[in-house]
């Protein structure tokens, strides 16, 4: 079994100074964690390196050339025997999710994570899992921050996290 906390579009330092303590609760049990772009500052990775878990992520449209230096713009990573695609879904045209989708449409991949559009979202299309996080510093017009955790074993369980 390997446990996945997944967050996006953190946008911090402007949209929080700290990752929120009920996130932080989750990283001790973690294996890795997935960043789906628009970190802000490279403060935010190096916080999340921080915890010594691997850190996956991909930059997002509000990530400078520090970030870009880090992370690249989508990729594709292998865990536990699922082949993840990763990307933050930002661009012209079309929905969020069908942007994300189109991305990957020439890989053979088990799930995409996006971000983004801060809306936390799990929904299958063309046998692909969808996975939004949503956010753990800005909510927008929704009740409640979020983030994700993923459990890969024999199947992929995607779950989020809802909280004030």
């Amino acid at each position: 079994m390997m446990k996945i906390v997944v967050l996006s579009d953190t946008h911090m330092p402007k949209k929080g100074k700290s990752l929120p303590e009920r996130f932080v609760k989750e990283l001790p049990s973690a294996d890795a964690i997935i960043h789906a772009g628009d970190w802000q500052t490279k403060e935010v990775v190096e916080e999340l390196k921080g915890y010594g878990l691997p850190v996956y992520g991909v930059y997002g449209n509000v990530d400078g050339e520090d970030i870009h230096s880090v992370f690249p713009y989508k990729q594709t990573i292998n865990l536990n025997g699922y082949r993840i695609g990763l990307i933050h879904g930002h661009g012209e045209k079309k929905t969020t999710e069908k942007r994300a989708l189109e991305e990957f449409k020439d890989e053979e991949v088990d799930l995409i994570i996006f971000g983004h559009s801060h809306l936390p979202l799990t929904r299958y299309m063309n046998k692909v899992m969808l996975f939004n996080p949503g956010s753990v510093t800005d909510k927008r017009k929704l009740p409640y921050y979020s983030f994700g955790i993923l459990t890969l074993e024999e199947e992929v369980h995607a779950e989020h996290i809802f909280f004030s």
